[in-house]
């Protein structure tokens, strides 16, 4: 029930500041959001995949979210069901919340609201939103897990070169 929560959470969250940086004119973006500029608010609307991919496939940009997501949902609900798991439940729900909200997007304004950049290096060129971060951490978290995991010795397997005790 607690990633259910948090994944409406986030997607409430993730739409709320989408709807008010649609409310405000375009001609108040580019924004510094901070003292230093490192973070800079703007106002962009991205109708195709990530980076703009596909966008004159409209079907294909609204349908492979909504696969992806289903298959994203799918794993977490069967995770749910189970005892521990901790990491990847944490992975799935953030990445589901990130995928539900740009396919909000995508299936009622037919684009994505993209509203921030950090003004690094070449970071400056790539704007997006909440819900990509949550896609990216979700993603990095079940990475981390799988390396973790790899890197665990089996239970039960005894070391080469080491003769089993009788």
């Amino acid at each position: 029930m607690t990633f259910l929560v948090l994944i409406g959470f986030l997607v409430l969250a993730d739409l709320a500041l989408k709807a008010e940086i649609e409310s405000r004119d375009g001609s108040e973006f580019p924004k510094e959001l901070d003292e230093k500029g490192l973070i800079v608010l703007h106002k962009s609307h991205n109708a195709g995949l990530p980076f703009g991919l596909l966008k004159r496939c409209q079907e294909t940009v609204r349908m492979v979210p909504v696969i992806t997501a289903s298959a994203v949902g799918g794993i977490l609900f069967w995770l749910l069901q189970r005892k521990g798991h901790t990491a990847e439940k944490l992975g799935f729900s953030l990445t589901l919340a990130g995928a539900l909200s740009n396919i909000y997007d995508r299936l009622t304004r037919h684009y994505v609201v993209d509203y921030f950049s950090i003004n690094r290096g070449k970071l400056k060129k790539v704007i997006f939103n909440l819900g990509d971060i949550f896609i990216f951490l979700g993603g990095a978290i079940l990475l981390l897990h799988e390396i973790w995991e790899s890197a665990r010795p089996c239970p039960g397997k005894r070391k080469a070169g080491r003769p089993s005790k009788k």
